[in-house]
């Protein structure tokens, strides 16, 4: 990310918002940079804030725009917008993973397009924008934010079974059936999985999760978002 007073506030001109340049820049700080310039603080902390903030806010407006929908119907739409590819989604949208700030190691391995990095640095900056502005302007951030998600009348539905929507799409763009690849990382009690997903050996997107199941469903509704995006050009 380019340091300086102006991208600061580029970022908080594509927000709409004046959040305060020191915690907009921790936001932006990816743990990697933080370890590699003498344990700085990084955005876990404000992501773990506005992970809360951003599903209250989602809750409270499905719950008030939705009258007729009962709560299972409700908890399916919320975590299709409050989720890795759904954040990483609208991080794409505002061109914030040139804004990040990362570690030499992510820089090379293309962390400024890596779905867990931009969905955390989206939540992160929720968090700074409650602490920095207010609840009120940091809930309607959050409304802003998934304002592009909500004009998809399609998401939902395919955010309840994203592979198979996935499967479904791709054999009607003839593209044949999706393919993925696992990984994962970390400890045995804390095991983070690595999935993506492609047509032909071309992987066309990638996501991340607790369990493998949690991260083929990111990366197909990922994949999903991109080929429905396309037919629509």
């Amino acid at each position: 990310m380019p340091d300086g007073e102006s991208v600061l506030a580029e970022l908080n001109s594509v927000l709409q918002l004046e959040v305060d340049p020191e915690l907009l820049e921790l936001a932006l700080t990816h743990r990697s940079y933080a370890y590699e310039n003498g344990g700085i603080a990084h955005n876990e902390r404000l992501e773990f804030l506005g992970d809360s903030i951003l599903g209250q806010a989602v809750t409270v407006m499905l719950y008030l725009e939705n009258p007729d929908v009962d709560e299972g119907e409700l908890a399916k739409r919320r975590a299709s917008l409050v989720s890795s590819a759904a954040l990483a989604e609208i991080a794409v949208h505002i061109g914030l993973g040139r804004f990040v700030r990362l570690g030499r190691g992510e820089e090379l391995t293309g962390g400024r397009e890596k779905q867990s990095i931009l969905a955390d640095a989206v939540e992160a900056i929720i968090g700074a924008a409650y602490l920095s502005v207010g609840p009120e302007a940091a809930t309607a951030l959050v409304m802003r934010l998934i304002a592009p998600l909500l004009s998809d009348p399609d998401r939902f539905g395919a955010a309840m079974d994203p592979k198979t929507s996935l499967q479904e799409l791709s054999t009607r763009l003839g593209k044949g059936l999706p393919q993925y690849t696992i990984t994962d990382s970390g400890p045995d009690h804390s095991k983070r999985f690595h999935a993506e997903v492609g047509f032909g050996g071309v992987v066309v997107s990638s996501g991340d999760g607790t369990s493998k199941k949690q991260a083929e469903m990111a990366a197909a509704l990922a994949a999903w978002s991109i080929l429905q995006q396309r037919t629509q050009h």
